[in-house]
């Protein structure tokens, strides 16, 4: 190889190979995607399985390395998955969502090639086609500090993965039948943890098991479809260390309202007696509450766990004042060996005010939802590729809702929503909630600051309420009913990046957009070329590419 000495090392753990040379490791997957049948709540199902699992394998990185994971719709019907969380900085061609990405095929495969170029932290994937995650083919992703940066708390004895999740036993195809027509999916028919749903008494394996002294690390992430969780250990305290990528000062929690989309990582140490204990994952803001019920066990105790669990916090003021808790841990280091608290995000100019507040509205006879006022509807070639090869004007229109929300919003017209964001730009968005519902929000490509959270409507004079020392940097904010949440951040990953609604009835019914972040130089500096394994449809299928950036 030119340029240097190749230093090789192979490394084969089951479908995996690494390849280390000079530069970032290689990390090669060979993932296939299947239908198979399984009984999360005690009634056989369809779901999808990853590598004959469900959920699918937890994937494990550390900061900026490649990986590279191949993946083979076995099922009938075009496939894709995104990797929530992760950055792909400069690289949304590996987003995985329908604004950037054609789907792979029935019965072929595609390859992604990703690098979670300085991240650290707890995340997940998950399918993005049709209703697909209604079935699985989700899974924990986790990217792991480098050696040689320090982590504020001590090595756990062992690392482990917690997915919590509403869940239907109804197939995927049978709710996006609902949707379709017209229905609503209703309350969830269970809680599962890791897929799988306990009773209290019943002979439930432990899922884990931890030693009497010894501290370990629960990454809990929401990976479900509308319903907060609140998750909470028998006679245990959880200390919260991470959150969506970011460092947070360590306090000790007695439970954790976890919103979809959101992952947090806790400390536990087995410092109670020798027994069995409950982890328990219950429904939040619904009108009866949906519980299930996990064992952890002390060195492989026998002996039961007592029925009598921890109860659930009442109403959300409680929730509120949760996430007011949560703060930024300035001094600690995250993916850079430089503190966390170096950048002062306080201090930054906003350039744009961007208000998206939620719209709701029966079109053509159907409930239909979005942002103001447009509900978004994806297209057949995906909005990046009409973009890259300067075709956008025969896809979609830029900028059909504007900055500021009508006071009243009567109509919702269905189109593609694309907003355009200038490069490098310091952007305050601010999402409100009109309905009585939650709500949790999601911005791909991106970690903002969650400076406020507050009941009622925003107006500028809000903005004295912010926190503008400490926030946390994550890409998932909650909003509560009849509230708002503001976030902010610098769009200074270039690429067309996908905001959307956590519940996913809604954001199949268009509660969704895209920004597109363009660089103005077309270089290598700020985006990669399309890549040459890239699936081509709708009006550039069979179209050579465009010519390359250079640097």
């Amino acid at each position: 190889m030119q340029g240097g000495r190749l230093l090789t090392v192979l490394v084969c753990l089951a479908s995996t190979v690494a390849l280390v040379n000079a530069g970032d490791p290689y990390f090669y997957y060979t993932w296939n995607v299947t239908y198979g049948t399984a009984s999360p709540l005690g009634i056989p199902q369809q779901v999808i399985l990853i590598n004959g699992q469900f959920p699918g394998p937890n994937l494990n990185s550390t900061s900026n390395n490649n990986v590279v994971i191949n993946v083979f719709n076995n099922l009938d019907e075009p496939f894709l998955l995104t990797w929530s969380g992760l950055q792909h900085r400069k690289n949304s061609w590996q987003d995985g969502v329908a604004g950037t990405s054609c789907p792979i095929p029935a019965g072929t495969n595609f390859t992604y090639h990703f690098q979670p170029k300085d991240q650290i932290g707890s995340y997940f994937y998950y399918p993005t086609t049709s209703l697909h995650r209604f079935a699985g083919g989700f899974g924990g992703l986790r990217v792991n500090s480098r050696l040689l940066i320090p982590v504020p708390y001590a090595d756990p004895e062992e690392d482990h993965t917690i997915l919590i999740n509403d869940w239907y036993t109804k197939s995927h195809t049978a709710l996006k039948n609902f949707l379709d027509s017209g229905r609503t999916l209703g309350s969830p028919d269970g809680v599962l943890i890791n897929g799988k749903s306990g009773k209290i008494g019943g002979n439930n394996k432990p899922l884990f098991t931890m030693k009497p002294g010894k501290t370990y690390k629960y990454r809990i992430c929401n990976v479900g479809f509308k319903s907060t969780l609140n998750f909470r250990i028998q006679g245990h305290k959880m200390k919260l260390v991470e959150m969506e990528g970011s460092h947070v000062l360590q306090n000790d929690y007695d439970s954790l309202d976890v919103h979809v989309g959101q992952c947090f990582a806790v400390l536990v140490t087995a410092d109670q007696v020798v027994k069995n204990y409950y982890m328990v994952a219950s429904t939040r803001f619904l009108k009866k509450e949906v519980s299930t019920v996990g064992v952890m066990s002390y060195g492989g105790s026998t002996v039961q766990p007592s029925s009598e669990l921890p109860k659930a916090p009442v109403g959300w003021a409680w929730s509120l004042n949760q996430f007011r808790s949560f703060r930024w841990n300035l001094t600690a280091s995250a993916a850079r060996p430089n503190p966390q608290g170096s950048y002062h995000y306080g201090k930054i100019n906003i350039t744009r005010t961007i208000k998206l507040a939620n719209t709701k509205n029966v079109v053509n006879g159907k409930v239909r939802f979005g942002f103001n006022g447009v509900s978004h509807v994806d297209t057949e070639t995906p909005l990046k590729l009409a973009e890259y090869y300067g075709m956008s004007e025969k896809v979609f229109k830029y900028n059909v809702i504007k900055d500021e929300p009508a006071a009243k919003i009567t109509t919702l017209t269905v189109e593609p929503n694309v907003l355009n964001i200038t490069f490098r730009t310091f952007v305050e968005i601010v999402f409100e909630n009109h309905e009585k519902s939650m709500q949790s929000f999601h911005l791909d490509g991106y970690s903002f600051f969650a400076v406020a959270s507050e009941p009622g409507r925003w107006t500028p004079e809000k903005r004295q309420n912010y926190n503008l020392l400490d926030a946390v940097s994550r890409h998932t904010v909650q909003v509560y009913p009849k509230s708002w949440s503001a976030i902010l951040l610098t769009f200074d990953n270039a690429g067309m990046w996908n905001i959307r609604s956590e519940n996913w009835e809604k954001r199949y019914l268009g509660q969704q957009m895209y920004v597109s972040v363009l660089s103005p130089e077309k270089s290598l500096r700020d985006e990669y070329n399309i890549p040459l394994n890239t699936n081509l449809c709708g009006i550039v299928k069979g179209l050579p590419m465009p010519t390359p950036y250079t640097i």
